[in-house]
């Protein structure tokens, strides 16, 4: 196995700038055909290749590049198992990738000590110059096993860097695929359903999936280890064969094997000669064993009373295999198998929870305006989210300001309602994180009743991020303490009447009789018959406010008699963001609460 880096110091010229770039390139040794404390001595460049050309990972050159390729040229054999090679001339000045730039690695380690030297990277490699994938290292570099059909590698690649027509197949969630379509280039369309891909478009098709397919184009498979499967077994089960039986199984559900991540089952069985027969034959599988208590209440769809009497599982097969998978689905339920007599087994097969492309919906709150008052969770949401659909004639665009690049932000002002529902349903289907913005709380005047009953109808997936509401920032604002002991301790949130009918048992002089604080959403535009409401049961020298824009940058308040309410807002021209406060808990500072009373201990009790 190929370990370490062969740091190569040319001549003496090169030895200081060799000795910065070991100092802070792990894992690398020094070596010269000259005397130096400083280095390992060799007899010679050409005699040190020869003997360790296939022992280190990569050889870095300090010096001319002319002896550089002169050097390694005897040893060139191919691209997938030459060594990394890297020349710096004396000077620091040019790092360039000479060999193996993609699978070698030289193109990172290029970069990595140009960084050190601060000196210019020279890498040829067109996809690298062009900012395009690496196809031949993708595998590598995120665990995927990988297969090409109807072409080799290198056809593939050429059509790739050449920008002809690419589908992406993106079946799975990973980190892979975060950054596939992160990063995608202008020729490259992605797809999530291998059905929807119209072949004849496009000159290759590139898949990130742990399914079989069969395709018309040239393509290159990518099989994520997603895959997890549990055994269960008579003891003493003879294995011969049925690691060959599974592997059938799996590719007739057009699935791929490949894409085997562990092999489970219960303690009882942890040394039955199968397990060690599977883990040969899927050498790249992780073992994991149970014990029945980790498995017992995990829900599986052919539970056995005869299996649970002796093993205290219902089922040893389908429990394993979800446990190992996070509760994911199975593809593949409970199988039972008999190769020989007396040798019955079972297996089946989950996919791992985490990989699924599952589409949701958060309902998030944006408070009323301020971009420094969304919750942590709800700023969280929106730099996650692939599409933030925002209330745009509300919620200040500074909000979505945190969006991750790529994410697609819209305002739902220029949309109707099914418009809306169209685009949060096309990103939803792809399996992506939808973000719906509304001022204040969502649940309080958000409009978002016909959203969930949208939702439902569909069976997606969604949940709601509180907010703060717009009357919490009026009583900030106002430096008011909206409930006084013994004298106001309800807070009614309501609205006038307007295009919308207020239910008769709530109208506002029905309300007003508590005298309570009242905080009046969406109301500019009817205040006078708020005010003809209210004076009937609110002393006309009632304290209120209307507060426009809370939080916002243009926020103006303004303070008055409930008498002169209707003349505040229109001669201020405040239009329907207005909260309209109502109550003598504004500004009011008699009194003492007693919850600091000296005869009230409650919070001082020791």
């Amino acid at each position: 196995m190929k370990t370490g880096i062969a740091i190569l110091v040319v001549s003496e010229s090169s030895l200081k700038l060799s000795l910065t770039i070991a100092k802070h390139l792990p894992g690398s040794n020094l070596y010269s055909s000259f005397e130096s404390i400083f280095t390992d001595i060799i007899p010679s460049i050409a005699t040190f290749l020869k003997e360790h050309f296939n022992r280190f990972e990569a050889f870095v050159f300090v010096g001319s590049l002319g002896i550089c390729v002169r050097s390694i040229a005897p040893f060139i054999t191919d691209k997938h198992t030459d060594p990394a090679i890297v020349n710096i001339d004396s000077t620091g000045k040019y790092i360039v990738s000479v060999l193996s730039g993609h699978i070698g690695g030289a193109n990172s380690l290029t970069k990595q000590i140009a960084r050190i030297t601060g000196g210019q990277a020279v890498i040829t490699t067109q996809s690298d110059n062009t900012d395009l994938w690496a196809l031949d290292t993708l595998g590598k570099t995120y665990q995927w096993k990988e297969t090409v059909h109807n072409a080799t590698m290198n056809k593939l690649i050429a059509s790739f860097v050449n920008k002809k027509p690419v589908a992406l197949l993106l079946e799975v969630r990973d980190q892979g695929t975060s950054y596939l379509e992160r990063t995608k280039p202008d020729h490259v369309s992605i797809y999530y359903r291998y059905e929807e891909i119209p072949q004849q478009n496009f000159a290759i098709l590139i898949a990130v999936t742990p399914r079989l397919y069969n395709p018309a184009i040239p393509t290159l498979h990518f099989h994520p280890q997603v895959f997890h499967v549990g055994i269960g077994c008579r003891k003493n089960c003879f294995p011969q064969g049925i690691s060959q039986y599974i592997e059938s199984v799996i590719i007739q559900q057009q699935l791929s094997p490949l894409s085997i991540r562990s092999i489970s089952t219960i303690e009882l069985k942890k040394d039955e000669p199968l397990l060690q027969e599977l883990q040969a034959y899927f050498p790249d599988s992780e073992i994991h064993i149970y014990q029945a208590d980790e498995l017992k209440d995990i829900n599986i769809p052919n539970p056995s009373d005869k299996v649970f009497e002796v093993t205290g599982v219902y089922g040893i097969a389908e429990s394993s295999a979800r446990k190992s998978a996070g509760s994911g689905p199975l593809l593949i339920e409970k199988q039972k198998g008999m190769l020989k007599e007396g040798n019955d087994f079972t297996f089946a097969l989950a996919q791992d929870i985490t990989s699924l492309r599952k589409g949701h919906i958060e309902i998030v709150g944006a408070g009323p305006g301020d971009p420094e008052l969304i919750s942590v969770r709800g700023r969280r949401m929106l730099e996650e989210a692939d599409l933030i659909l925002y209330a745009g004639s509300l919620v200040p665009e500074e909000l979505t300001h945190c969006a991750k690049p790529g994410a697609i932000v819209r305002s739902s002002a220029a949309l109707n309602l099914e418009e809306q529902f169209e685009l949060m349903k096309q990103f939803y289907d792809k399996g992506l994180f939808v973000v719906r913005l509304h001022t204040g709380d969502p649940c309080i005047y958000g409009a978002i009743q016909e959203q969930m009953a949208f939702f439902d109808t569909y069976g997606m997936s969604y949940h709601i991020t509180p907010g703060i509401s717009s009357f919490q920032a009026a009583a900030a604002a106002l430096q008011s303490q909206f409930t006084i002991p013994e004298r106001v301790q309800t807070i009614i949130l309501t609205r006038g009447e307007g295009r919308t009918p207020m239910p008769e048992k709530e109208k506002l002089h029905l309300l007003a009789k508590s005298q309570s604080t009242m905080c009046i959403f969406l109301s500019a535009g009817v205040v006078e018959q708020v005010q003809e409401e209210l004076l009937q049961h609110y002393p006309p020298t009632t304290p209120v406010a209307a507060c426009y824009h809370l939080t916002w940058k243009d926020e103006r308040i303004y303070r008055g008699e409930l008498q002169n309410l209707a003349t505040i807002v229109k001669d201020n021209n405040l239009t329907l963001t207005t909260m309209i406060v109502v109550g003598e808990a504004i500004d009011n500072r008699e009194g003492l609460s007693k919850l600091y009373s000296s005869n009230f201990h409650h919070l001082f009790r020791k």
